[in-house]
């Protein structure tokens, strides 16, 4: 109904620019516990979906990681359990610490279905058995919303128990580039992006160590 140049005009038109970033949607810790509770269960499929969510949550991999994750990856650093020489989105590598709860969920899956080897995700048939040597991104998928159903109405994907991760670390204390190396991002500010952090002037960072020098504690000679 416009005509060509009018059409063309608004079509040459600048959007107006976007101020701030969009943090995503993520869990805050009372309800991110309350979904991995919501996960647990008897069955072996229950087992299957806790050890998921508790990667996801705990050490914020992504989908295409989880379902890759192989039995081989997961050894010990430093004293401490990992998913070692993890290869993520653009195909870099880092190693992902795992917290003692989640490597608990992980072996509980493993001795119920019996994975000691390749891929430690399987699927699990209508009977309640493992089958197949693997599982598709689109099962993980499928896994997180149909356990948010219970906890939340509205949408939660696996990328924002990602995000959950990342800000809850932040939230008790971890620091960002630490934060940086658990998700593997490349630069810091895709991290800052994550966590929507901006300064504070209330509590500010360099108030942390204290008074470095006071004239009324010079001693005059």
């Amino acid at each position: 109904m416009l005509s060509p140049e009018l059409a063309a005009g608004i079509r040459r038109g600048k959007g107006v620019k976007q101020l701030g970033a969009r943090t995503g949607n993520w869990l805050p810790q009372d309800q991110a516990r309350f979904l991995l509770q919501q996960a647990d269960g008897d069955g072996l499929r229950s087992a299957r979906d806790l050890a998921m969510l508790s990667l996801l949550v705990g050490c914020g991999v992504r989908r295409a990681e989880l379902s890759a994750l192989r039995v081989e990856d997961l050894q010990i650093r430093q004293g401490h359990w990992a998913i070692v020489d993890l290869v993520g989105k653009g195909g870099h590598v880092r190693t992902v610490p795992m917290p003692a709860w989640v490597k608990d969920a992980v072996d509980r899956w493993r001795q119920s279905a019996k994975v000691t080897a390749c891929q430690i995700f399987r699927a699990v048939s209508r009977y309640g058995t493992p089958w197949g040597k693997g599982i598709s991104e689109k099962v993980i998928w499928y896994v997180v919303r149909r356990v948010a159903e219970r906890i939340r109405p509205d949408h939660l994907a696996p990328h924002d128990l990602r995000r959950t991760c990342a800000q809850l670390c932040h939230m008790n204390g971890g620091e960002l580039e630490q934060i940086q190396f658990l998700l593997g991002h490349v630069s810091v500010l895709t991290t800052e992006r994550y966590l929507g952090c901006k300064q504070n002037l209330e509590k500010s960072v360099n108030d942390h160590f204290g008074c470095l020098f006071s004239r009324t504690s010079v001693e005059f000679l």
